[in-house]
């Protein structure tokens, strides 16, 4: 047995310090194996068949002359298929009825899955997968969706559906400036780098799945639900993902893949096409909100309604929160919110980054800058004069605000004084040049994690927990969490991720990754430490110390979390050709302790150019008469590229959380708060004419006209 010696405080930390991605080498040279690259021996391959039709039944399908193709193994439909139990609540609630393939002849909307051919190759399948006929019993479809649908309906997701308090109308009335405006936005769609993609095999009664996705325990619990198995009886191994973004959870091709690898007894891999992704991977809603902001003459609030009008499925019920934003960021003596859906037979959206807050931004952030101008105020001026100092729909105090802090920083770097509040004053050759700023908000909460921690004689360290790194530089922050807590340097850590095995920990999503996972790290890095300080002896298999943080999150006081930011945009107008160029953003947030510099800025600046793709480029749009989408694929579905980026900045001031043991909130999805408000504001003050519905096409601007000013 060995000893092994961790420091006494005198290491330089390893947080807050940038680094490198540890696996980045891998990447880049193409030795990282993502879902769709492991090999196995008899591997089989499965091509998923989507209906043609938005809505009706599957008369018949003719199954033989495709199993008489060559390398054909198998059709899986609804009439040979294994039963699934979806009688049971999951990780994010009641199972959405798409992932629970084959079960009936019934066909919600266009792309939904009708079978699966499996085949020795994957050209094989996709050869028999498009020759199988299906014959369908076609009934009348709708997919029409506007914020006056008179079936919507308030609903009740990870938060109320609606809040209220005040006399809405009373306090509008004796505002002396009022906007009351309706903003929409578009359905958008995730478009990872990497596909969907899973294989599952038995082996010795045990069932595994090679998948790409954002928490591999919280698949495990799925399958095991769906498939009426023991949890221990599943493993599911992601190591790395090529992003998620929300979209890589329990989808229809990991349930298809582990139903044939059950009936053929061999591996069997499914992966997603880009177009089959548009209906299956989820996507974020398109909503219809109304903002209806009443001010005193010195711009403070006196009303706040904030409506939103999402779509969800006619088969699972999912809400665009997007009134998230006002419950969090404004106050006033009348607040009303709701979050309203309708359901119509297109696919079941899901989270997308910044699920609420993304869209919800838009709305009320533009709706303010449009208040500030009625009132005659400095759009950051009129954001200050509104600071809450508890949470205005739950009363809670907030632990830690720095939006202020973020407004005074990011004005001067920006140069916001030198800024003529007129619109359409400035004026570069054929171009008109603005300036626009919003505010951004996103939770920062904590979930139960575990992790392990594993001291060896050579003096090195290795970390086990179930993280997901979705692109986010995951791995690497826990290396130098984890390298703190030991006081040693990270190159004696190790860090391993994306294993079932390694027991429960939080998912990659809702900015909630990090954090708990640091925590989870932290606690038992630093009882191992404890340890070996007192000398433990350590044998050849090392000495592993667990941990579990479920009773220390269960014990944190009641408070609004969240990180804040605050954007600007700088962007020039050619109301000739409707073109609109971003030519600089700057973010400035209030994040909490920032792991690892060289990642955070990443992350930020990339949420940063999301929003200009939101707020430019991204519109998904729906054929009524088929109830598909025209160009589902990345020609015809528009997203900011090279040339569309201007020079981007992204930076934070100091913001801890005291009950936080690494002062860590989130990044994952703040830098795309605000952005797409901060650049339509900026229209507005080049041209001005306010544009509340998003994209922010040329036709649109060229049919808005000649500046007014």
């Amino acid at each position: 047995m060995t000893t092994v010696t961790v420091g006494t405080s005198v290491q330089a930390p390893s947080v807050g310090t940038a680094h490198t991605r540890v696996e980045g080498r891998d990447k880049v040279t193409g030795a990282a194996r993502y879902a769709g690259e492991v090999p196995f021996a008899d591997l089989a391959h499965g091509w998923l068949v989507l209906s043609t039709v938005a809505r009706g039944r599957i008369r018949d399908i003719d199954t033989d002359p495709v199993l008489a193709m060559p390398g054909v193994l198998a059709v899986l439909e609804h009439r040979n298929a294994l039963r699934l139990d979806t009688d049971y609540t999951g990780f994010l609630g009641k199972p959405d009825p798409t992932c629970a393939v084959f079960q009936h002849d019934r066909v919600p909307h266009l792309g939904w899955p009708v079978a699966l051919v499996v085949a020795e190759t994957s050209e094989q399948a996709r050869e028999a997968a498009e020759a199988l006929v299906v014959h369908y019993e076609q009934q009348p479809h709708d997919i029409g969706f506007d914020g006056e649908h008179p079936d919507a309906y308030p609903v009740d997701g990870h938060m109320p559906g609606v809040t209220e308090k005040g006399d809405l109308d009373a306090e509008l009335a004796a505002s002396a400036a009022v906007v009351d405006a309706e903003y929409t936005t578009p359905e958008e769609h995730h478009n990872p780098m990497e596909p969907h993609a899973a294989t599952a095999r038995w082996d010795d009664g045990r069932l595994e799945v090679i998948d790409s996705n954002q928490g591999a325990t919280w698949v495990v619990g799925e399958l095991a639900n769906l498939f009426s198995l023991e949890p221990s009886a599943v493993r599911v191994r992601s190591e790395h993902v090529g992003g998620g973004f929300g979209s890589k959870g329990v989808r229809a091709h990991q349930v298809a893949a582990v139903m044939a690898a059950t009936v053929l007894q061999r591996p069997v891999r499914v992966v997603l096409t880009r177009r089959q992704m548009f209906s299956l991977a989820g996507y974020r809603s398109p909503t219809t909100q109304h903002v209806r902001l009443g001010a005193d003459a010195d711009g403070r609030l006196r009303a706040l309604e904030h409506r939103s009008v999402s779509l969800t499925s006619t088969v699972h019920e999912f809400v665009e929160a997007s009134a998230a934003p006002a419950r969090v960021m404004y106050d006033a003596d009348a607040h009303h919110t709701a979050n309203r859906v309708v359901r119509l037979d297109v696919p079941t959206p899901t989270f997308m980054r910044a699920p609420g807050e993304a869209p919800g931004s838009f709305a009320l952030e533009a709706a303010l800058d449009e208040l500030a101008e009625k009132c005659g105020l400095d759009p950051i001026e009129l954001r200050l004069r509104n600071e809450p100092d508890k949470g205005p729909v739950s009363g809670l105090p907030f632990a830690g605000r720095n939006l202020p802090d973020c407004f005074r920083e990011g004005a001067r770097r920006f140069g916001w004084a030198d800024r003529d509040p007129r619109p359409g004053q400035r004026r570069d050759g054929r171009w008109l040049l603005g300036t626009g700023t919003a505010a951004a908000s996103f939770p920062a909460g904590a979930a139960p994690s575990t992790a392990s921690a594993t001291a060896y004689p050579d003096g090195t360290f290795t970390v086990r927990i179930s993280a997901a790194d979705i692109g986010t530089g995951a791995r690497t922050a826990l290396i130098l969490v984890a390298a703190d807590a030991l006081d040693v340097p990270p190159e004696r850590v190790r860090v391993r991720i994306g294993d079932s095995d390694f027991g429960p920990a939080m998912i990659a999503g809702g900015s909630m990754g990090t954090r708990s996972w640091s925590w989870a790290v932290t606690a038992a890095a630093r009882e191992l430490r404890e340890r070996l300080a007192l000398g433990a002896d350590v044998p050849a298999e090392g000495i592993t110390v667990r941990s579990d943080t479920t009773a220390a999150i269960g014990a944190l006081a009641p408070a609004e979390r969240h990180s804040f930011g605050a954007q600007f945009a700088e962007v020039a107008v050619d109301v000739s050709t409707g073109e609109v160029r971003v030519r600089r953003m700057l973010g400035v947030f209030a994040a909490g302790r920032i792991v690892n510099p060289l990642t955070a800025r990443n992350q930020l600046r990339g949420g940063m150019i999301w929003g200009i793709s939101m707020a430019l480029h991204e519109e998904a749009v729906r054929d009524r008469a088929s109830g598909g989408h025209v160009g589902a694929d990345l020609a015809g579905y528009h997203v900011a590229t090279h040339a569309d980026v201007p020079h981007i900045e992204a930076d934070w001031i100091d913001d801890t959380d005291p009950a936080d043991p690494v002062g860590i909130k989130g990044i994952g999805e703040i830098g795309i708060v605000g952005a797409a408000a901060a650049v339509a504001n900026a229209v507005w003050h080049a041209t001005g004419v306010r544009h509340r519905t998003l994209p922010i096409r040329p036709d649109r601007v060229i049919l808005a006209g000649a500046p007014r000013v």
